[in-house]
């Protein structure tokens, strides 16, 4: 596995490692309440499901209160599909319902709390095991990009071009339909901001392909290479699209995002990277 590894892909399907781990802790708590639960007769599959409900819409709610001038609609507010919450706005909603199970229903005491535990326990280690992986890699991606002109040049080099600003790198491919709905934003945000270089990293299409999208879409983009065999997807382990890397001025990866950007998520990540 790379340093930088953000998703897998399952056949056509592709799923941040984040979200697989999360269904790893779920089901690790569900085994462990259910063996718990079998001797008393009691049931805790329910009380586990309705926890996870009410953290997923807290870390939500804060989300959008804290990036709310990003949203441009109430609708907006609903597509979670730019993965946008505040994970410990969702575990301190959580936590008052387990703890109002826990002393409401005695019954339940040992299995909903052991339940409880094991997942806090396998979350530590995996994405503890996790980080240490991250903080492995500290500098750009070696791998050479090829440029509208035919020439190749790594990450570094763009970097250095565009004064080593903090880099946004997006790798996308024309058929992918949450790159193309992400685009016209993202081409907005490289037009605001330039104190930040937007790079656009095109997976494995070739360069009539790539110059025919951005016609058809009217996209001015600055920015943008092809990674012809997937070699830099590799190298980063960006496994399904769309990912986007962050990095800081010194050329440190500070934040990744598998999956369709908002302009929420995108200034999220931006103020990490921000000189």
């Amino acid at each position: 596995m790379s340093p930088l590894e953000q998703s897998i892909a399952i056949g056509p399907l592709g799923m941040s490692l984040g979200q697989l781990l999360l269904i790893v802790v779920l089901i690790v708590a569900l085994t462990v309440g259910a063996w718990l639960g079998r001797r008393r007769q009691v049931r805790v599959g329910d009380s586990l499901f309705n926890a996870l409900l009410i953290g997923l819409v807290g870390a939500r709610v804060v989300f959008i209160a804290l990036y709310w001038e990003s949203y441009d609609s109430v609708w907006s507010w609903l597509d979670i599909r730019d993965r946008g919450f505040e994970p410990l706005a969702g575990l301190a909603a959580a936590a008052p319902y387990l703890a109002w199970r826990l002393w409401r229903f005695p019954a339940e005491r040992k299995a909903l709390a052991g339940a409880v535990v094991s997942g806090a326990m396998a979350w530590s280690l995996t994405a503890g095991a996790l980080t240490v992986m991250h903080t492995q890699q500290t500098s750009l991606p070696t791998t050479p990009l090829t440029a509208s002109s035919g020439e190749t040049l790594p990450l570094s080099t763009i970097r250095d071009q565009a004064d080593q600003q903090p880099m946004v790198v997006n790798l996308w491919a024309s058929w992918c339909p949450p790159c193309r709905r992400e685009m016209p934003m993202l081409e907005q945000a490289q037009q605001e901001r330039d104190d930040v270089t937007f790079v656009f990293v095109n997976q494995g299409e070739n360069t009539a392909t790539l110059k025919h999208f951005l016609e058809q879409e009217s996209l001015a983009l600055d920015h943008v290479y092809r990674d012809p065999n997937m070699a830099f997807g590799q190298e980063v382990g960006a496994m399904a699209m769309p990912t986007t890397l962050y990095f800081d001025a010194n050329g440190t990866l500070i934040d990744t995002h598998f999956g369709e950007l908002s302009r929420a998520t995108l200034d999220r990540s931006l103020e990490q990277i921000d000189p």
